[in-house]
């Protein structure tokens, strides 16, 4: 059977030391894979690369918060209750599939299992009772007395959790935004598709705060001239991002720019323009938080379009999850041109009568009560821990009160853009990944972006002169002590060196000659080109530098 594409990346990405499949001397693990010493450098190139369009093109700050998150944390999220997939078992196969990645395009769920078209992918069985299951990996903290917690299936619920704190940090200006890379968990039903489909993967997501009343971007009118290739389900087109926000294509400036943004970064990193599209999503895929979303999908040979980033419009949902969940203050204020004495009706929790009832849950209900809007006569009524409770009439006050108010609070809305990492991580090998013939050889290259390239440069003395070997050795050495990367190589024929180099997407290499002796200048050689320049040594660092940077 002839290999395809995916199968020639992931042999050189396991050969040279890109990917591995974790566990492997022990029959491994599906859904669980090793960056090798490439990889890693590549992936944290790559993350490097998105922190510097989020925390330096767009002025966000980065957090850092725990992987083991608690089940009320993620109950409050709704992922505890919304986090599923529909799931069939073959028995005559022994496994279990993800209804929606078996059925192929086109068909709904409901359609496809009313008409009996879910078949085993193996052995073509009809594939009946299907059922849902949570996707999140379940932990417990501490002995004994121990509290019920997941490993988190998404980094964004740190900063929601952290949002009261990092409102202050941001001065309490809108809008704002603050990133978090890391692992995400999800123990998906069919991970088959290598590091397409992860139980342990890498995000990067970024929650962007705005004013529900006000969700136009600062930098929006830099980039409103600029094209954004997107599918609506029915049609591609290409369409700028003013037009896109006006016409309603795309609801607001915000979401658009944030669409923009994951453009240029994935462009950045080295992905086919070709090869790109955003898709939006239709109303019954939409996550349970979102309002609306597009996802920047990336064509394999393999496999198709792949989901690779959402950017989504989370209005208010999570802030206001974790309010009614902990009672904690998730306001934001609107401040008027001028303070206003307006009358206000509050409620006075009575903390003498909450605490015998209430017990460990009152102080919690006293911060609920006094941040509720009063109605006359109505009933009030608090939710904790995913149940409402009536709270009884003798258990508070409502007084009438004149009050000063600088402005008014509302709870802001988010636009999540969210990364998976590996997924893209993966299109950039394959999308980058050529062949060709030289001297009847097939000559493997991949043509990373000097920006994400895990090695920017391959030193080579031309021969095993000791005079070569000695001002190469410093050449590599002071490339290293310059922040570049490099690889040295003195083993084989300088054709061969090269084309090591270029099989791991190293853009240039530095050769030493014996011309070097006479005029103190090297080659350095393009990967893309071929093409061969000559430098002064004191010049190769800026040359690189430029050619990195360009």
């Amino acid at each position: 059977m002839p290999q395809d594409i995916y199968d020639k990346v992931m042999m050189l990405a396991k050969r040279r030391g890109f990917i591995y499949p974790s566990f492997e001397i022990y029959g491994g693990c599906a859904g669980f894979y090793d960056y090798g010493p490439l990889g890693s450098r590549l992936k944290q190139n790559l993350e490097n690369l998105w922190r510097s369009f989020y925390l330096l093109k767009d002025n966000c700050v980065e957090i850092s918060t725990p992987t083991i998150t608690l089940f009320e944390v993620l109950k409050a999220s709704g992922h505890v209750d919304e986090f599923t997939d529909l799931t069939v078992d073959c028995k005559k196969c022994k496994q279990s599939y993800k209804v929606e990645g078996i059925i192929g395009e086109g068909i709904s769920v409901e359609k496809a299992i009313k008409n009996n078209k879910v078949k085993c992918p193996t052995c073509k069985t009809i594939l009946k009772n299907p059922y849902n299951v949570n996707l999140m990996f379940s932990t417990k903290i501490g002995i004994g007395q121990s509290r019920d917690a997941f490993l988190r299936p998404e980094t964004a619920q740190g900063i929601f959790t952290d949002f009261h704190l990092l409102y202050r940090h941001a001065r309490e200006k809108l809008p704002f935004g603050v990133v978090q890379i890391g692992k995400g968990y999800r123990n998906e039903v069919s991970p088959r598709q290598g590091i397409i489909r992860l139980r342990e993967f890498s995000m990067a997501e970024a929650e962007i705060f705005f004013d529900p009343n006000d969700k136009t971007h600062p930098n929006f009118k830099d980039v409103k001239d600029e094209v954004l290739f997107l599918f609506d389900n029915e049609k591609e087109m290409e369409i700028t991002l003013e037009k896109a926000v006006q016409t309603g294509v795309i609801n607001n400036q915000a979401l658009a720019y944030y669409m923009y943004l994951t453009q240029e970064f994935l462009m950045t990193a080295g992905i086919n323009p070709e090869k790109f599209r955003f898709r939006k999503h239709s109303d019954d895929e939409l996550a349970h938080y979102a309002v609306e979303c597009w996802d920047a999908e990336l064509f394999s040979e393999r496999f198709g379009w792949i989901e690779c980033v959402g950017i989504a419009d989370r209005s208010a949902y999570d802030l206001i999850s974790h309010m009614e969940s902990t009672g904690t203050d998730m306001y934001a204020l609107r401040k008027y041109d001028e303070p206003k004495i307006v009358d206000v009706k509050k409620i006075v929790p009575d903390m003498g009568k909450l605490g015998p009832l209430f017990k460990d849950k009152a102080g919690k209900i006293k911060t609920l009560l006094e941040n509720m809007d009063v109605k006359d006569n109505e009933k009030i009524f608090v939710d904790i821990d995913g149940k409402t409770v009536e709270v009884p009439s003798n258990c508070y006050k409502i007084v009438e009160t004149k009050e000063k108010q600088i402005g008014e609070k509302f709870v802001p809305h988010v636009i999540e853009p969210s990364y998976g990492i590996d997924r893209i991580l993966y299109c950039i090998l394959e999308q980058n990944y050529a062949e060709v013939k030289k001297k009847d050889e097939e000559y493997r290259l991949l043509k990373l972006k000097p920006e994400i390239a895990p090695i920017k440069v391959g030193v080579f003395p031309l021969v095993s002169d000791e005079r070569l070997v000695k001002i190469a050795k410093i050449v590599d050495k002071n490339l290293r002590n310059a922040g570049i990367a490099t690889y040295y190589d003195e083993g084989g024929t300088i054709g061969r060196r090269y084309a090591r180099m270029d099989e791991i997407g190293t853009p240039f290499c530095v050769t030493i000659d014996h011309d070097t002796l006479k005029d103190k200048s090297v080659t350095i050689r393009d990967r893309d080109t071929t093409k061969q320049d000559r430098e002064k040594i004191e010049d190769i660092i800026r040359h690189i530098k430029n050619k990195i940077s360009c």
